[in-house]
């Protein structure tokens, strides 16, 4: 059980932050830009959710998103350790397999595409987009640690995984891809 008492700590006022296991490190550190942009990823998709609570398939899917991103979150902020004393929070395979259900199940009513999607449309579908353009970043960033220092192959799966589904629930939120507006390539040379 989390339990935050204090907020205002001060204690990052000199550009640290403690991980999960006690380590202190730069804010500006890897594994804390990977853990941040999984942070906006998550911000972006509570705000998309303020168009989507009478979709009652979108909605509880991008509900279990937001609680996986903090799964996540705890993942890229536990470092592998051997010493750690706690079994550390790691996002999981089936986690990752929920999310290619999910993609699936929205991606089969929407028609196929013709062309590359301009993020936009209805309210929901562009904050979805952006979601989904912080998640690519996200995953970027995760790859990035992993470059460097041991990160979780189910982590960096799952960031893949999210953005693919905030791709199609965009489009799905744009009236299941009806609203879509199409790439015209070369339309203003």
């Amino acid at each position: 059980m989390v339990r935050l008492d204090k907020i205002v700590t001060k204690a990052g006022d000199g550009g640290k932050t403690r991980l999960a296991s006690g380590e202190s490190v730069s804010k500006a550190s890897l594994r804390v830009q990977a853990y941040g942009a999984v942070d906006e990823a998550n911000s972006a998709i509570g705000v998309a959710r303020l168009y989507t609570t009478a979709d009652h398939l979108l909605d509880p899917i991008l509900d279990r998103a937001q609680n996986d991103l903090f799964d996540l979150g705890a993942d890229l902020a536990t470092p592998a350790r051997e010493e750690l004393k706690f079994e550390p929070l790691r996002i999981q395979a089936s986690q990752v397999e929920r999310l290619e259900t999910e993609v699936e199940l929205l991606n089969e009513k929407l028609s196929p595409l013709t062309s590359f999607i301009l993020p936009g449309g209805a309210p929901a579908a562009a904050h979805l987009h952006v979601a989904r353009a912080i998640a690519r970043r996200a995953e970027r960033a995760i790859v990035a640690l992993g470059d460097v220092e041991t990160v979780s192959p189910d982590a960096v799966k799952f960031a893949n995984r999210l953005s693919d589904l905030l791709f199609v629930a965009a489009r799905w939120a744009n009236d299941q891809g009806r609203g879509d507006l199409l790439w015209k390539p070369g339309a203003n040379r």
